[in-house]
C-alpha cells in the first residue's frame, strides 16, 4: 500500500494565525488516535508574496486508514465524521480559508 498526504493549504489573516495553530495542534491529537497517521508538519510561508501563508501535511500508511477517519466528513455539508469531528479542510472557522487535497508520492529523491 502507498502512503498519502493530505496536503491542507491555508490563507490565514493577520490575527488568526494562533487561532489557526491550536485547531492544527487539536487535529495531531485526534489523529495521533487513531490507526495509520504517520506526522503532520505545519508549515509557515516566509515570502509575504504567497497567496498560502500556512501548509499543513498529514501523511498516513494508506488511503484506506485515511479513509476511515474522514469517512463521510468529505461527503456533508458540516463536514463531520462519525466521530463528529470536522475534516481538517472544514475545521477552520472563517475568515481562515483552507484549500484541501490528498496526494500519493509518485516519485521521492
Amino acid at each position: 500500500m502507498k502512503t498519502i498526504s493530505v496536503i491542507n493549504s491555508l490563507i490565514v489573516p493577520e490575527g488568526w494565525e494562533e487561532i489557526a495553530i491550536n485547531i492544527r495542534n487539536e487535529y495531531v491529537k485526534y489523529f495521533q488516535s487513531k490507526p495509520g497517521f504517520l506526522s503532520s508538519t505545519f508549515y509557515k510561508s516566509i515570502n509575504s508574496e504567497n497567496k498560502f501563508n500556512f501548509v499543513n501535511i498529514v501523511v498516513w500508511d494508506c488511503k484506506e486508514s485515511f479513509d476511515r477517519v474522514v469517512n463521510e466528513g468529505f461527503q456533508n455539508e458540516d463536514g463531520l465524521n462519525t466521530d463528529q469531528m470536522k475534516v481538517l479542510g472544514k475545521g477552520f472557522p472563517e475568515p481562515i480559508e483552507v484549500s484541501p487535497g490528498q496526494f500519493e508520492t509518485i516519485e521521492s529523491n
